[in-house]
């Protein structure tokens, strides 16, 4: 694989589109692209996210794993942002009154992999996680 980044596809389900196309578009300030009247696309920081609408599955129980003292819900998506854009994108969140599952803070602190973090879901229920690293380089370091 080459080193350059290409742009990831991910689709999720949500129960409500119109709600949850205003969350992403609107809550988020994700720039909209192509739809119907069943998915809608957005530019996801340079990636393509679709949601997709489909029925709520009432049996499902949530997952959660422990990390770093924290209950990590399972599963979960977002995008690693530079420190900059991450205290930036988390003031904006915190203005709109966003429900925080793990309100931001820094993991790891002075170990390897620091990073800010936060989590929290949209209307139909999927947990997001948006992080930024002290130090990018530590991505993916053991």
């Amino acid at each position: 694989m080459g080193t350059t980044l290409q742009p990831f596809h991910l689709a999720i389900p949500v129960d409500n589109l119109e709600k949850c196309r205003l969350f992403y578009r609107d809550v988020l300030e994700l720039s909209e692209g192509r739809s119907s009247d069943h998915w809608v696309d957005f530019d996801f920081f340079g990636h393509q996210l679709v949601i997709h609408l489909k029925e709520k599955n009432t049996g499902d129980k949530e997952a959660v794993n422990a990390v770093d003292g924290k209950a990590v819900p399972i599963p979960h998506f977002g995008v690693v942002l530079d420190m900059q854009t991450f205290k930036e994108f988390s003031e904006k969140l915190i203005q709109k009154n966003i429900t925080f599952i793990i309100e931001p803070y820094i993991r790891f602190e002075g170990q390897v992999g620091e990073q800010a973090t936060m989590f929290f879901k949209d209307p139909a229920g999927n947990a997001l996680e948006f992080k930024a690293f002290a130090d990018i380089t530590q991505l993916f370091a053991k």
